[in-house]
């Protein structure tokens, strides 16, 4: 199954980032347009496990709907998302939030993302489409990321 790795560091408490990612509706300032992403879910979603959550988007011109479940919730420290129905054969979202202490410097969060994932088509599909999309997608993501909370000086 392949797998997606990616990391940010950011400027921000710890509280702060988590508490963002706790708000389902950030997914949309996350994401990139071009994807067309909207959350259906209305009112307030309160994150715990087995919270459910939909969506709907679109990838290379097809409308999807989405319905992702909180499998595992560890504020502020670690939850994964999986999708439940959705494009993939399986999609497996962590989320991870770690402290970097830094001698003589403020502690910067790192925010990781794993993403296991099988794409309907097999390796053909995964290697031409999902692995070139999740890198777009993840650039915008950090982009967003690092406007919001500003980026640690080296």
């Amino acid at each position: 199954m392949p797998v997606f790795r990616c990391s940010v560091a950011l400027a921000a408490p710890l509280d702060a980032v988590f508490s963002f990612f706790s708000n389902a509706a950030n997914l949309e300032v996350l994401t990139p347009p071009w994807l067309r992403f909207r959350v259906l879910t209305e009112g307030e979603i309160p994150m715990a496990r087995g919270t459910q959550i939909d969506y709907r988007l679109r990838l290379h011109g097809l409308p999807l709907r989405w319905r992702s479940e909180i499998t595992a919730w560890e504020p502020p420290r670690r939850f994964v998302d999986e999708q439940v129905i959705g494009p993939y054969r399986s999609w497996v979202h962590e989320h991870r939030f770690d402290i970097e202490e830094r001698p003589g410097r403020e502690p910067v969060v790192i925010a990781s993302d794993e993403v296991r994932y099988e794409a309907p088509g097999g390796s053909l599909v995964e290697r031409l489409l999902v692995a070139p999309d999740l890198k777009r997608i993840f650039r915008y993501r950090t982009a967003r990321l690092r406007e919001r909370f500003g980026w640690p000086d080296d």
